[in-house]
């Protein structure tokens, strides 16, 4: 749905090349991501560009929500959820760890408190992540890992498994993505960076799990989309918006 880091691609107030690209794969809103499975629609994140992503990929309907983490770029479009509230009739359940619910909370305030009648928010059921899980129907695996010092949670479903904003992926975790078909992998830029992991970095990963096929995700306006994939090795490339595949 979408594959740039938290400024988006292009950036405000820049004139670098990739800013200025015609190359539409060069356009990054912020990280999210669809699964459909079983005839079901589980989201990966909320950003800001939520409702433009929806509406290009005429999405209809939402049954849950799983959020990696609960920094602004991945959250602030919660409140367009309450449209799939509208189409299904039924509140949405909102899956995290215990310190991304609470952000939400703390964030979205208004949701879970009383307000008058006739204003429309999002009817959400938070539930707090602590193992594998059934989320509408779908086994889901959390994977649990850090950005910097900050606990975040990627999710496995079958042989395909999806870990934005990370830096560090603990050993235990590493067990857990054994076996991958497709694996989507933040990595941000070539140049190291404290909380999020590089090419290099996301290439050492991919080393060790070996998945059929790896797209980097949560790119920054450092790297053209053709000119990076052409130095990348096979398997391996830049997701870009609006990309679909299909895995068992």
């Amino acid at each position: 749905m979408g594959t740039g880091t938290s400024h988006g691609v292009p950036v405000i107030g820049c004139d670098c090349p990739v800013c200025k690209s015609t190359d539409p794969k060069n356009n990054r809103t912020r990280c999210s991501c669809l699964i459909q499975v079983s005839g079901k629609n589980l989201l990966i994140d909320t950003p800001p560009e939520f409702r433009i992503q929806a509406l290009r990929e005429d999405l209809r309907l939402v049954d849950a929500v799983l959020f990696t983490h609960a920094h602004a770029d991945h959250i602030f479009g919660l409140d367009d959820i309450r449209r799939y509230n509208d189409i299904s009739g039924r509140s949405i359940p909102c899956y995290g760890n215990a310190r991304s619910l609470e952000v939400l909370r703390q964030t979205f305030r208004y949701v879970f408190t009383r307000t008058q009648v006739g204003g429309g928010k999002p009817k959400l059921e938070l539930v707090e992540v602590t193992g594998p899980m059934e989320v509408a129907g779908v086994p889901v695996v959390p994977i649990p890992a850090w950005h910097g010092r900050i606990p975040v949670l990627g999710y496995r479903m079958g042989s395909f498994a999806y870990i934005t904003d990370c830096s560090r992926i603990p050993e235990g975790s590493m067990r857990l993505l054994e076996g991958l078909h497709t694996l989507v992998l933040g990595a941000i830029r070539h140049e190291p960076h404290e909380t999020h992991m590089s090419i290099g970095e996301g290439l050492e990963v991919v080393k060790r799990l070996q998945p059929t096929k790896t797209f980097f995700t949560h790119i920054t306006h450092r790297l053209d989309h053709e000119a990076t994939n052409a130095a990348l090795p096979e398997g391996v490339e830049l997701a870009y918006d609006g990309l679909r595949w299909d895995v068992e």
